[in-house]
């Protein structure tokens, strides 16, 4: 991972980030972080969150935060808000969701009992597609060794299964924040990511957001992400001084640097 500084920001018109710990600190939202959301926004670069977080915060998102569309729940969907309604693109019919919810329902207590001290997510209640496991948020911090027990248990059962800073989420589905990225602009923007790759920033901090940190040449860690040491699957090409929201907002400044 090299240093911010080496970063070319000329050009760069779309800023895609994660939230839990890139843009928050210590599960806040900081007046840095979000000032910087806006000041990107203000000066017309594409701003969206890519989160694991639930449907439920996402409505929010799209609808009062500085962005122009977010995708959720690791990527079985994006929100945004137009003409004065909130869109809404999911990867599965209706139909399907519900059919995935139940067999997730029924996984979660077994995944339970086998991994003591885990706890269903305090979100859960608000997503739609996925079951996350909570390993750090709500309950006394356990060891990434359990996160990882987790995420094969999930595996074993079929699900994608993914470590974020604060939970594990599984899904049923080959989806992944960079799949449903790459429709998003291609429908919504009529941005091919892979062709304007070199004018796309991705900031972010943990194992879920590995497959972003790969595709794009402009892939960036806050400073925290080097928790995560020798367990990403691919590391940010750039890392910040600054962790969580902090970093953030370091990168938002070096981005609109005159």
């Amino acid at each position: 991972m090299r240093p911010l500084a080496g970063l070319d920001a000329r050009g760069v018109r779309v800023i895609l980030v994660d939230i839990d710990d890139t843009l928050t600190s210590d599960g806040k939202l900081t007046a840095g972080a979000y000032g910087a959301l806006e000041r990107l926004h203000a000066a017309g670069r594409i701003v969206v969150p890519v989160t694991g977080r639930p449907a439920g915060w996402c409505d929010h998102i799209a609808r009062m935060w500085p962005v122009d569309a977010v995708v959720g729940e690791n990527g079985a969907f994006y929100f945004f808000h137009a003409d004065g309604r909130l869109q809404r693109r999911y990867a599965d019919a209706a139909e399907t969701r519900l059919e995935k919810r139940r067999r997730l329902s029924a996984l979660a207590g077994d995944i339970l009992r086998r991994v003591p001290g885990a706890a269903l997510a305090a979100d859960q209640a608000y997503r739609e597609t996925d079951l996350a496991i909570d390993y750090c948020e709500d309950v006394p911090p356990l060891p990434l060794e359990a996160a990882e027990r987790i995420a094969e248990l999930m595996r074993a059962a079929g699900l994608t299964a993914k470590v974020s800073s604060i939970h594990v989420n599984g899904w049923f589905g080959d989806y992944d924040k960079l799949a449903m990225a790459r429709t998003l602009f291609a429908e919504r923007f009529g941005i091919d990511l892979e062709a304007e790759n070199r004018s796309v920033v991705y900031a972010g901090d943990s194992p879920n957001d590995a497959p972003m940190f790969a595709f794009f040449d402009k892939s960036v860690g806050v400073a925290n992400v080097r928790r995560f040491a020798g367990q990403l699957a691919a590391e940010p090409k750039y890392v910040t001084r600054a962790s969580a929201g902090a970093g953030f907002a370091e990168l938002a400044a070096h981005l609109l640097a005159p």
